[in-house]
């Protein structure tokens, strides 16, 4: 089955408690609006690719949610509240029969292409995933009816992803896809693949980024 349309499901922390590895870099408020930069391009890129029917985003954080809401996702409220699995676990309980991809908020360089390539490889399998750039955690998860989801995010992902019985898969030049954000070093490969204009803005407002990207 290689004709599949995709429903993301897209976790975000509050924006205070998010990409928290940059803080050595950059102070708290810049960092919470990279958070959000991040998030605001992974989700435009993902409303543009072709596999992808619409976008869900799983958050407590009322800013995000309007900011996201504008771009044309729909907002689901964390009610969990417990972590990043069981925010997806919840996202995915209020789309019953839907194909599913768990998509990381922090893929500021994501390209639509790459990412309907991923899609339409993991329509091959019943549960698949993309290991990220680093090759120890994920990036996306995907399942289709009647395989649930079972999201294993966290410490070496990949690893847990793999024994679940996931199939990993191989689709090349996707780095977009691979590419998160969790300290300055990954920032500086983002850059360098190209972000999106929320992130691009965001970095240029931001005058001692450079300094602390180049230390």
């Amino acid at each position: 089955m290689r004709d599949c349309e995709w429903t993301l499901v897209v976790p975000l922390k509050p924006l205070r408690a998010a990409k928290s590895r940059l803080a050595a870099a950059v102070p708290d408020a810049d960092r919470r609006a990279l958070a959000l930069a991040f998030a605001e391009d992974t989700v435009t890129a993902a409303l543009a690719a072709a596999a992808v029917r619409d976008v869900v985003v799983v958050t407590n954080d009322p800013l995000a949610a309007r900011r996201l809401t504008a771009l044309g996702a729909r907002v689901v409220p964390d009610l969990p509240d417990a972590g990043l699995n069981a925010a997806l676990a919840h996202g995915a309980a209020a789309l019953p029969g839907r194909a599913l991809a768990a998509l990381n908020a922090d893929l500021p360089a994501l390209r639509p292409a790459e990412l309907s390539r991923v899609l339409t490889e993991a329509a091959g399998h019943g549960r698949a995933f993309l290991p990220d750039a680093a090759g120890i955690g994920t990036t996306l998860l995907a399942a289709r009816p009647p395989a649930a989801l079972a999201p294993a995010f966290g410490e070496a992902s990949r690893r847990a992803h793999l024994a679940s019985g996931a199939v990993e898969l191989s689709t090349t030049g996707v780095e977009s896809v691979r590419r998160d954000v969790d300290t300055a070093a990954d920032l500086r490969v983002a850059l360098a693949l190209g972000v999106g204009r929320a992130t691009a803005a965001r970095c240029g407002e931001l005058p001692g980024l450079a300094d602390a990207l180049s230390a």
